[in-house]
């Protein structure tokens, strides 16, 4: 996803920074979400809250026309645990590291013909449109692709199959729950 793909449905955490301004040693960005923020983030991402979150971004210039975006994400939340639905915190911390170029950059990446990817080399550049980047929507991507998704509270498992072999069955715990009713 493109840091300005969210043209209609802006991040909570939207941040735009000009490209063409870009200082010679960079751009600091800071951010620490709001509590609308965080309730935002928190029902656009299935948590059950969203306690803290903090970034902290340099972005530089990157060829003629592009940007580097790097930095860290780092976030308080709580999910709900798979098997018990019980409240599961945790922290996310994760670093954030992206090269964006104009749509009409000769380095954009095609979108017909053969692509070669090196799966262990840095990521393809990124397009955005305009003379901005989203640098907060960037930031949400990351911190949703941080957040656990099957969380578990300590101790908490699947129940074993109806023949005792020990394998996982994922059924055995709705079958409990129908015998009860």
């Amino acid at each position: 996803m493109s840091a300005n793909s969210r043209a209609v449905d802006k991040s909570p955490l939207s941040f735009d920074v000009e490209v063409r301004r870009l200082p010679a040693r960079g751009f600091p960005v800071k951010i620490d979400a709001d509590a609308e923020a965080r309730a935002a983030l928190a029902d656009a991402h299935g948590l059950e809250s969203v306690d803290r979150l903090h970034a902290e971004l340099l972005v530089e210039r990157w060829g003629k026309d592009g940007a580097k975006v790097s930095g860290r994400v780092v976030a308080d939340i709580v999910q709900s645990c798979i098997v018990t639905l019980e409240p599961v915190p945790a922290t996310i911390d994760a670093a954030i590291d992206g090269v964006f170029v104009p749509e009409n950059s000769r380095l954009a990446v095609p979108t017909y013909g053969e692509i070669l990817v090196d799966p262990e080399g840095p990521d393809a550049p990124e397009t955005f449109s305009g003379d901005s980047i989203d640098v907060g929507a960037l930031v949400e991507e990351f911190f949703e692709l941080a957040i656990d998704p099957y969380p578990r509270a300590p101790g908490a498992a699947f129940g074993e199959s109806e023949t005792g072999d020990g394998a996982m069955n994922p059924f055995a715990a709705l079958a409990k729950l129908n015998e009860n009713r």
